[in-house]
């Protein structure tokens, strides 16, 4: 197979058969060798009915229904490991990602580049659309000391070897647009328009459930939220050494009275610094172990169509 269309689809029952209409008839003028892989994430709606339907009239077309909703992550997870296409595209089934653009990332990628990410122009999203995904592209950088480009959504093209490195990471917490940096291999980007939603329904992403994914993907892929409690820790400590110090040259060299409770204030927090500390090291080295033992996969597959066992 030389190309393989991945597309979550979660809300949005009306768009489907607009979705794989634009994508078939954008992938066919690419080659014949092609697939379109409908990943349904337990979707509250008939958004399964469509696909079946969708599928009996298409064998290009696969359908793959989780078991119960495991997110985009995880929906993107079970598609990467159903594609078998030398070339993998992702895209969100909302159609605001045109489908036509796929040409531009196939052409790009095959100037010899292993990921193409689609940089979106001109977004139509509403104020607190776009402050939400700001907020958590700053919270993830943050969090997990890397670049995260607010342009860039899951509109990409991975060649094969892209999927296969990143099916060897055993994470089950996954956030791909991480995964595809900690991998490396050669990247380009392409500038692609961005179109408003025209089923009139709003994202499911709320800025709630950003933030949530930013700690949770944060907690998994890096240490760096456990170190800040060492910092934390230490810092608390040197606070109460700086305030015992004053305590002392207030006490012995300026002769001056000083009650008791800041005297026990200040070991108070001394003390709790150290534990602080103490307990921010011993998290690092559990995290470490917890990342290591985890082995429940990240999506369950309960049906399939049009798929090769």
């Amino acid at each position: 197979m030389e190309l393989s269309v991945v597309s979550p689809c979660y809300g949005a029952p009306t768009l489907l058969r607009e979705l794989v209409r634009q994508i078939t008839e954008t992938v066919a003028q690419l080659t014949d060798s092609y697939e379109i892989i409908l990943v349904e994430d337990a979707s509250p709606d008939n958004s399964r009915d469509i696909i079946r339907e969708i599928c009996a009239e298409d064998s290009h077309v696969k359908g793959v229904f989780l078991s119960r909703n495991f997110g985009q992550q995880g929906a993107l997870n079970a598609g990467y490991d159903t594609s078998t296409g030398n070339y993998v595209v992702t895209l969100d089934c909302d159609l605001q990602n045109p489908p036509a653009q796929i040409r531009d990332l196939y052409l790009k990628a095959q100037e010899g580049y292993d990921i193409v990410f689609a940089t979106r122009r001109n977004r139509p999203d509403s104020f607190f659309m776009t402050q939400g995904s700001h907020v958590f592209n700053r919270l993830m950088g943050f969090l997990t000391d890397t670049r995260q480009d607010e342009s860039v959504a899951e509109f990409a093209i991975f060649s094969r070897k892209v999927i296969d490195a990143m099916a060897k990471m055993g994470d089950y917490h996954r956030y791909y647009p991480l995964m595809t940096q900690w991998v490396g291999f050669k990247t380009a980007k392409v500038d692609v328009e961005h179109a408003v939603r025209t089923d009139g329904k709003k994202s499911s992403y709320s800025t709630r459930k950003r933030i949530e994914l930013a700690v949770s993907t944060a907690v998994s892929f890096s240490t760096k939220s456990l170190r800040l409690i060492v910092y934390f820790g230490t810092m608390v400590t040197l606070a109460a050494i700086i305030g015992a110090i004053a305590l002392v040259i207030k006490t012995v060299v300026l002769d001056t009275q000083v009650s008791g409770w800041a005297t026990l204030f200040v070991s108070m927090w001394f003390i709790a610094g150290i534990m602080i500390m103490v307990m921010g090291i011993v998290a690092v080295y559990i995290g470490s172990i917890f990342d290591e033992v985890k082995r429940r996969p990240s999506y369950l597959i309960g049906e399939t169509l049009n798929v090769e066992q």
